[in-house]
C-alpha cells in the first residue's frame, strides 16, 4: 500500500518529534510491505519566517493532496517571539484555525491512555491509577458555542455579552457516526456527554444520537450530563472507552482527561473529515526553551502516527505494533526526561526513536 503524507514539522521541538515519528513510520512500512510518501509544508512560525504568512494557499493544497497529514507543534515564546508582535491573524497559531478549516476537520480525537509503568504520576489514588484506563474523547470541532453568532451590546447603560450555542441534526449525525464507528475499532462503548436536563441543544444532540446508535447494534451507549461525566472521569475513569460530546464541553473534558494521564508528552490526538481524511498531532505544545536540545518525548507524536494508520489507512495491525513497540520501550524502562523515574534509562528524542522503530514486529 502507498501511503501520501504531508508533514508539518511546525516550530519548536516540531521537526525532532516529526522527524522520530517518519522513523517508525518507515520501519512499519519495511516490515507490512507499504511505501510512505513523505512531502513537508511551512506552517506557523516557520512560515511566517518564509512566506510572512502562516499558511500558505500552496501549503493547504499538498496537504489536501495527501491521504493524511501528519504535524509536530506550532508556536513558540509568546513573551519573546517576534512572532507575537504580528496582528493575530498572521501568528503561528492562525495557520493551525486555518488549515483545520480549510480541511473541513469537524472530529476531533483525543485518547487518554495510563500507561501501567506511568501510573505512579497518575495524580489520582493509587486504588484508581492501578486499575488503568483507555479513553478516546471525541469532540466536535467546528460548531456549537465556539462558532455561534456572538456580540457585546450596551442596554441602558449596562454592557451585556451575547455567544449563541447552535447546532443542527447534520452536524451532530456526523459526528456520532465517527464516535461509533470507532468504538467499534475499540471496546463498543459509547458515552454521550450532554445537558439535556436544560439545553435545546442538547436535547436535540441526544435524539440524533439515538437515531445513529440504531444502526450500531453491537456498540453499547449510554448518555451522562457532563457535570456528572467530569466527576466521573476523577473517580472512576476506566468506565469510559468513547466519550462523545460537543465542542465546549469535550474542550474542558479532554484537558481534564490529560492531566489524569499525568504526563501531556504522551497523548496523541487526531482531527479527521468526513473521509478518512485526518490531521494526527501530538496534545502537547512547541516546547521551544528545549527546541534543538534533543530533549524532547517523540511518543505523542508517534502515537498520532498509529492513530493516521488505524483510522486514515484502516491499517489496525500496524497501528497495534506502533502501540506494542511504544509499550515495550517503556517496560524495558527508557524514558525521555518528561516521564523519567528512579531506576529507568534516560535517553533523548533520536534515541527513543529509534528504540521504538527497533521494537516494530
Amino acid at each position: 500500500m502507498k501511503l501520501q503524507i504531508t508533514c508539518i514539522p511546525g516550530d519548536g521541538i516540531g521537526p525532532e518529534i516529526v522527524a522520530e515519528a517518519k522513523k517508525v513510520l518507515e520501519k512499519v512500512g519495511q516490515t507490512y510491505g507499504h511505501e510512505m510518501v513523505f512531502e513537508d509544508i511551512l506552517m506557523g512560525g516557520a512560515s511566517i519566517d518564509v512566506h510572512g504568512v502562516p499558511l500558505t494557499e500552496e501549503a493547504v493544497e499538498k496537504a489536501k493532496a495527501a491521504d493524511a497529514v501528519l504535524m509536530g507543534s506550532i508556536g513558540g515564546d509568546t513573551t519573546t517571539s517576534p512572532w507575537y508582535k504580528l496582528p493575530p491573524n498572521l501568528r503561528p497559531e492562525a495557520g493551525l484555525l486555518g488549515i483545520r478549516k480549510a480541511l473541513n476537520l469537524f472530529a476531533n480525537l483525543r485518547p487518554a491512555y495510563l500507561y501501567p509503568e506511568l501510573a505512579a504520576a497518575c495524580p489520582l489514588k493509587e486504588k484508581i491509577s492501578q486499575a488503568g484506563f483507555d479513553m478516546l474523547i471525541m469532540r466536535e470541532l467546528t460548531g456549537g458555542l465556539y462558532f455561534g453568532e456572538r456580540r457585546t451590546v450596551e442596554e441602558n447603560g449596562v454592557r451585556k455579552a451575547i455567544d449563541t450555542l447552535v447546532y443542527d441534526e447534520n452536524e451532530i449525525r456526523r459526528i456520532a457516526v465517527k464516535a461509533f464507528d470507532i468504538a467499534r475499532k475499540r471496546r463498543g462503548k459509547v458515552t454521550s456527554v450532554d445537558k439535556a436536563n436544560v439545553l435545546d441543544s442538547s436535547r436535540l444532540w441526544r435524539k440524533v444520537v439515538e437515531e445513529v446508535a440504531v444502526g450500531y447494534p453491537d456498540v453499547a451507549l449510554e448518555h451522562m450530563l457532563v457535570d456528572n461525566c467530569a466527576m466521573q472521569l476523577v473517580k472512576d475513569p476506566a468506565q469510559f472507552d468513547v466519550i462523545l460530546t460537543e465542542n465546549m464541553f469535550g474542550d474542558i473534558l479532554s484537558d481534564e482527561a490529560s492531566m489524569v494521564t499525568g504526563s501531556i508528552g504522551m497523548l496523541a490526538s487526531a482531527s479527521l473529515n468526513d473521509t478518512k481524511f485526518g490531521l494526527y498531532e501530538p496534545s502537547h505544545g512547541s516546547a521551544p526553551d528545549i527546541a534543538g536540545k534533543d530533549l524532547a518525548n517523540p511518543i505523542a507524536t508517534v502515537l498520532s502516527a498509529a492513530m493516521m494508520l488505524r483510522y486514515s489507512f484502516d491499517l489496525d495491525r500496524e497501528a497495534d505494533a506502533v502501540e506494542e513497540a511504544v509499550k515495550q520501550v517503556l517496560k524495558e524502562g527508557y524514558r525521555t526526561g518528561d516521564i523519567l523515574s528512579e531506576g529507568c534509562t534516560r535517553v533523548g528524542c533520536r534515541q527513543m526513536g529509534s528504540l521504538l522503530a527497533e521494537r516494530i514486529r
